[in-house]
């Protein structure tokens, strides 16, 4: 069967919600990666009420680091957990957040992570994802996937480690321009979703939602990639 893995730089909601909203709509996502998800004053009803407005809901449980993992109807929860990473003085605390879930019977370990902008933090902390997340994957029986805001071009040190461990899919299968940032004048590509090698990749590339509610919603674009799992 084909799943529908994406990730989303939510640029904490400081933009216009209502076309956050109907983007994430337009994803059509079994698992949605976010980041800079609300994380101060009443981040938990903030993080449900987009979730529930774009018929999704809040699959991890903490706030760390403003990353969390959403999943859509047709996807089960069999486990959550966050991981906060190693700490770098001076820099924001970045962490992991993790959801194992199943979707007519393909079970996927989904993590959601945001690299920093130092070139030292940003490439420990892809390999200090990518240990945790392959270990709670062979903990479930589960296909590693990992998605998020890489802060870094691809053929930069951090982006060539997990597309080393995993296979970048927009690399795999694009479709589009496969660029992310900035949303009004898409310029780079800094966001991305890496599938352990075996899984087949469909397609991977952006959104079909209107111009202006894809620059509206957020300083970055999403990136949607179409997984098949199992049998």
């Amino acid at each position: 069967m084909t799943i529908r893995v994406a990730t989303y730089n939510l640029h904490g909601l400081r933009d216009s919600v209502p076309a956050l909203t109907r983007v994430i709509t337009a994803a059509r996502a079994d698992v949605l990666c976010v980041q800079e998800a609300p994380r101060f004053g009443r981040w938990r009803t903030r993080r449900a009420a987009l979730a529930a407005a774009a018929g999704l809901a809040v699959a991890t449980p903490d706030r760390a680091g403003g990353v969390a993992v959403l999943v859509g109807r047709r996807t089960r929860v069999l486990h959550a957990e966050s991981h906060r990473l190693r700490a770098f003085l001076g820099l924001e605390r970045r962490a992991l957040a993790v959801a194992v879930v199943q979707a007519e019977g393909a079970r996927l370990a989904v993590g959601s992570l945001h690299l920093d902008l130092s070139d030292p933090a940003r490439m420990h902390h892809a390999a200090e994802a990518v240990a945790l997340l392959e270990d709670v994957a062979a903990r479930h029986g589960a296909a590693v996937v990992l998605a998020g805001d890489v802060n870094e071009h691809p053929h930069r040190p951090a982006w060539r480690y997990l597309a080393g461990r995993l296979s970048d899919c927009y690399a795999v299968a694009p479709k589009g321009e496969g660029l992310t940032f900035p949303a009004a004048r898409p310029s780079a590509r800094i966001d991305g979703v890496f599938a352990a090698r075996g899984t087949h990749v469909v397609s991977c590339g952006g959104v079909d939602a209107a111009i202006a509610d894809l620059t509206g919603a957020s300083d970055h674009l999403p990136v949607v990639a179409e997984l098949r799992v199992g049998h």
